[in-house]
C-alpha cells in the first residue's frame, strides 16, 4: 500500500516494526545512505514525558557525496538536512516507512537545479521502499 503526503511519502509493509527497522536500515546503506541521527520516539516520550506512544523511530540518513554536491550548490541547504525517514506502527498495527519527499523540500528554494538533483535523492528513495 503506497502512502503520500505533500511533505512525505511510503508505504504500508508487511513485517514487524523490528524487522522493518532493520530493513529500512540496509537498504538505505545500498543506496549510499549512511544514518547519522536517530531518535526513538516512544522511549523520548516516556522519558522526557511520562506518556505513552506507538513504536515510532526518526532516522536521518545521509548520503555524503550528494550531500557534499548539494551543498556546494546551495550552502543553506544543511537546513533541510539529513533526509528523515521514519519506522512505526499505524493505529491498526500495521508497520509504515514513511521518506521526506525531496522534490517538495527542495521546491521551497526555488532553485530549478536543486529540483532536478532533489529528483535523483527520491529515486534512491524509493528504491529503498520498493526492497522493503
Amino acid at each position: 500500500m503506497d502512502l503520500k503526503t505533500p511533505y512525505a511519502f511510503g508505504r504500508t509493509v508487511n513485517m514487524t516494526y523490528a524487522e522493518a527497522e532493520r530493513k529500512v536500515r540496509e537498504e538505505l546503506a545500498k543506496e549510499g545512505f549512511g544514518v547519522l541521527t536517530e531518535i526513538d520516539v516512544k522511549k523520548k516520550f516516556a522519558e522526557k514525558l511520562q506518556k505513552e506512544f506507538r513504536d515510532y523511530i526518526i532516522l536521518g540518513a545521509c548520503n555524503p557525496p550528494l550531500a557534499y554536491e548539494a551543498l556546494n550548490r546551495e550552502v543553506d541547504l544543511g537546513t533541510l538536512l539529513p533526509c528523515n525517514v521514519v519506522v512505526y506502527v499505524r493505529d491498526d498495527g500495521k508497520t509504515a516507512v514513511m521518506v521526506m519527499d525531496p522534490v517538495a523540500a527542495l521546491s521551497m528554494i526555488g532553485n530549478q537545479e536543486m529540483v532536478e538533483f532533489a529528483k535523483k535523492i527520491a529515486e534512491k528513495m524509493e528504491r529503498v521502499l520498493a526492497a522493503l
